[in-house]
């Protein structure tokens, strides 16, 4: 890079690192990748439904 800049690429799971300052954050889906808003993320909405009620997921492992 001419400016000296970093650039790392990294795939993730976690929003916490998805919410990284400054961080560039792309989606992959069907129709391609798409530059996203953390809140907008699928990850994001599934971490928050999980704290709100585990019990919708947990069920499967009984």
């Amino acid at each position: 890079m001419t400016n000296g800049g970093v650039q790392v690429l990294v795939a993730t799971h976690s929003p916490i690192i998805a919410s990284l300052p400054g961080a560039t954050v792309l989606e992959l889906d069907d129709d391609g990748c798409h530059g996203r808003a953390w809140d907008d993320l699928d990850l994001v909405m599934h971490h928050r439904s999980f704290c709100d009620s585990p019990w919708r997921y947990l069920r499967h492992l009984e």
